[in-house]
């Protein structure tokens, strides 16, 4: 496996921006910020399994895994509110008392890390019109994101 598919200093697609102003960048700076938490807050739940996470993701796979860990994480008993209008934006989701569905394509015959192994789709819809064009027997999960 090659050093930009693995490792500690792999960067996350988008940095992660910290309340205080800082940046997560790299795998590694989330490991750092994490063990660097008092250990009562490094202990929850939600801290262990971005660890975990992270340390699987160091030894390849998408960097989008590890990001959505630390980010479930830092946001966890957050309740996000929401215009009750029921506006359905543009990119044709409907938000629902904070929770949001989205469709994840995996394709296992490429290697992990590259570009076409894996893909996020805001709707069925699209998951369907990209798998008919360009995988007509593969398959979209859905996935509820809070």
């Amino acid at each position: 496996m090659s050093k930009r598919s693995s490792g500690w200093g792999r960067k996350f697609d988008e940095p992660i921006a910290l309340a205080d102003g800082d940046k997560l960048v790299t795998l590694r700076d989330a490991a750092n910020y994490i063990t660097g938490l008092p250990k009562k807050e490094s202990g929850l739940p939600e801290w262990q399994a971005a660890i975990e996470v992270l340390m699987l993701i160091s030894r390849g796979g998408p960097t989008m895994m590890a990001r959505i860990g630390v980010m479930c994480a830092l946001n966890r008993g957050h309740v996000r509110e929401f215009n009750s209008s029921g506006k359905t934006h543009h990119w044709g989701w409907k938000a629902q008392e904070g929770r949001m569905t989205v469709w994840v394509y995996v394709n296992a015959s490429k290697q992990v890390g590259d570009k076409e192994h894996l893909k996020i789709f805001a709707s069925e819809k699209a998951a369907e019109i990209w798998l008919q064009e360009n995988d007509p027997e593969g398959v979209a999960f859905q996935y509820e994101v809070e």
